[in-house]
């Protein structure tokens, strides 16, 4: 599908969040595909909304994970000089389908959507692709899945990343170890069988294949790391965690960023720098998560935590984007769909 037909336009599909703190419970209902969930739940996360900045009211500009999202849209727009880019959430305002239905009155007919979460799902990208396909019905869609080997966009982590770790490792005179994370999944998503589909929503397939996600996000990191090879980054200079495990339903996958902190303040180390691999810009995992929560965590346990910038609006990010949607990277890409 190339952009420089008539028609076509790009789809950016991001995980939505709420523009105020009384909006949790239905955006919350969104995410679990309807289900309620208690109310202890939601004030929890009401709470921890607030300690990043939402309010009971609309802010002066959108929460960060809008914010960021409509900033790469626009640069990659700008960067790609051809065809409109389009943003939609799966769980909030703008809603993939709305933005479908006006990317029709549009006049486009051929959608490049891409996830922007590079490690391919059955949670996360698996629900954007239904949620696309539906509303696409008699357009042409090819669906990007996966761009977690991108070695563009490991340049762009590891560009944020060094510069924090050669502070960290000189404040603390002593080399200080990396922990990549990525947001940790239900179990049940990455198995196979019976066990993929328990406590799953109705209507879930039983899966014959493992999900691919665990080891991209670490293939991901794994190639951060490479990338810091010339600062004297090596092997034994990082780990890898996942974090922000649900609060309620069934087990989710591990190592727990909480065991790697205590395991590495074992090992002797007095501080650690955090990047998630997983996230492409600044919200609540992040600013609250990680600069909230791990920060007390590791405080507790006698280490200096330090974070690697969010990616944000960085032009190296858009820069992989262009590249998955030009295909010069060659994405993992889901047969497209062609109206009958």
């Amino acid at each position: 599908m190339s952009l420089e037909t008539s028609g076509s336009a790009v789809l950016l599909l991001a995980h939505g969040t709420p523009d105020m703190l009384d909006e949790m419970a239905e955006y919350l209902s969104k995410v679990t595909g309807g289900r309620a969930m208690p109310q202890e739940v939601v004030k929890e996360l009401q709470h921890r909304y607030a300690q990043i900045g939402l309010k009971e009211s609309p802010g002066l500009e959108p929460p960060p994970l809008t914010k960021w999202t409509m900033v790469q849209a626009h640069m990659l727009e700008h960067a790609l000089g051809a065809g409109k880019v389009y943003v939609g959430m799966r769980n909030w305002h703008p809603y993939i389908a709305d933005v479908v239905a006006q990317m029709r009155l549009d006049g486009v007919t051929q959608i490049k959507a891409v996830c922007l979460a590079p490690q391919n799902s059955r949670t996360s990208v698996g629900l954007y692709r239904r949620a696309v396909h539906a509303a696409a019905t008699g357009m042409e869609v090819e669906f990007v899945a996966g761009w977690a080997e991108s070695p563009v966009l490991a340049e762009a982590f590891a560009e944020k990343l060094q510069p924090v770790w050669e502070e960290a490792c000189a404040e603390a005179g002593q080399r200080v170890p990396v922990l990549f994370t990525a947001h940790s999944v239900p179990c049940r998503t990455i198995m196979t069988g019976e066990a993929s589909v328990a406590g799953a929503r109705p209507g879930t397939p039983v899966q014959d294949s493992p999900d691919p996600y665990p080891v991209e996000a670490k293939r991901t990191a794994q190639l951060v790391a490479e990338r810091m090879t010339p600062a004297g980054f090596g092997d034994k200079d990082w780990y890898f965690a996942f974090q922000s495990q649900g609060m309620s339903g069934g087990p989710w996958i591990g190592p727990t960023v909480e065991d790697t902190l205590k395991a590495i303040k074992a090992e002797g180390h007095v501080g650690v720098v955090m990047q998630p691999v997983g996230f492409l810009c600044d919200h609540v995992e992040i600013l609250y998560d990680i600069d909230i929560a791990f920060r007390q965590t590791a405080n507790e346990l006698g280490l200096k935590l330090w974070r690697a910038e969010s990616l944000n609006d960085s032009p190296v990010l858009v820069e992989a984007i262009v590249e998955v949607v030009s295909g010069r990277y060659k994405a993992t890409v889901d047969e497209v769909m062609v109206p009958a």
